[in-house]
């Protein structure tokens, strides 16, 4: 019942009002703006998506189910020429480790100038071009191991200034959040740093970097991050890649991204992938993406995996899109029964 009242409270909301430029689990909203590109209009809009999803596990023995990967619900808006508002919750119980029904992103936004922007609440931390993308445009069902395993936790609460959108060249966001995810304290007197900032330094290619640094359990132990990006787009063909490093403390209580198991990592680790697209039609993109992650970089041969994801999506219109996925995971040593058959229908709104 308290969750139903949740979301009748959200809905109610949002008929109230009219929306803006949001930086949590949407693409950069469409806005009113002046030359600049800063929003000058007063707006609102209640919006949401559903993933529906069947999932075939091809282990021995072998498993299936239905489920949802998302079912978001959200609220956003102009107070006026100078600050937005945003707020989704997660209603799907096979996102939250308890099944309930959570405040996901949540946060105002001082937008007036577009190259200095602030944003105070919870939302996604600035790290990594996958964990940025909206969960929504994903090419992929998954994202990549390394970015559920290593930019954790995915969402948390703080401070950030940011600028630029993409439309411009250059983008930028350096943040300061507590580190240790949504819904828990701060475990420490210590605030975690982190940023991204990307570059169109040709027509057809983007670069781009993000870091961390922070204390996840303590006043003493530190935590360092670093990545690097870049994608190459011509005519239909696009090539994305994303290389991740860490080392040192981490938060063990921290959940991976949407739902994933957190893995036990060595002292240092890193991954990487490199994804492909083709764009046959407006309606038809067939994907490939290779992918590789290293839990402990000090430990030959254990905590190693590999993962090839061979698949196709298909937008039936601008908001519905089906995507299939199959999953070819790659042992080093003994081979094991776990590849995976994923299959999503998707609906915005």
């Amino acid at each position: 019942m308290r969750t139903k009242i949740i979301i009748l409270f959200a809905i109610i909301f949002a008929l109230q009002f009219n929306t803006t430029y949001a930086q949590g689990c949407e693409d950069d909203a469409g806005t009113t703006a002046t030359a600049s590109g800063v929003p000058s209009t007063s707006s609102s809009t209640f919006f949401g998506y559903i993933q529906p999803e069947y999932d075939t596990h091809f282990t021995d023995p072998s498993s299936n189910t239905f489920k949802f990967k998302r079912a978001r619900f959200g609220v956003r808006g102009r107070v006026n020429r100078s600050f937005s508002y945003y707020v989704m919750l997660e209603t799907s119980d096979f996102i939250a480790s308890d099944g309930n029904v959570y405040l996901m992103d949540a946060f105002v936004t001082f937008d007036k100038h577009e190259w200095t922007k602030f944003s105070v609440g919870s939302f996604k931390q600035p790290f990594g071009l996958e964990v940025t993308t909206a969960c929504h445009s994903l090419t992929t069902i998954d994202r990549s191991i390394v970015s559920d395993q290593l930019v954790a936790p995915q969402r948390d609460l703080g401070l950030m200034m940011l600028g630029g959108t993409s439309k411009t060249k250059f983008r930028y966001s350096v943040a300061l959040m507590n580190g240790t995810g949504l819904g828990l304290k701060d475990n420490n007197t210590k605030k975690d740093f982190i940023g991204r900032a990307s570059y169109k330094v040709l027509d057809f290619m983007t670069v781009g970097g993000s870091f961390r640094y922070g204390y996840p359990n303590n006043n003493d132990k530190d935590r360092k991050t670093y990545g690097a990006e870049v994608v190459l787009t011509y005519n239909a063909l696009k090539v994305q890649g994303e290389y991740i490093h860490d080392e040192g403390d981490y938060n063990r209580a921290a959940e991976g991204g949407c739902g994933s198991v957190p893995l036990e990592l060595g002292d240092t680790r890193a991954g990487a992938y490199v994804m492909a697209t083709y764009d046959v039609s407006e309606k038809f993109q067939p994907v490939f993406k290779y992918e590789y992650f290293d839990q402990d970089l000090d430990i030959k041969k254990i905590g190693y995996q590999e993962m090839m994801t061979i698949g196709a999506n298909y937008f039936i219109n601008k908001n519905t899109r089906l995507q299939v996925n199959y999953q070819n995971k790659i042992e080093t040593g003994l081979s094991v029964d776990n590849d995976a058959l994923l299959m999503q229908l998707q609906v915005k709104f």
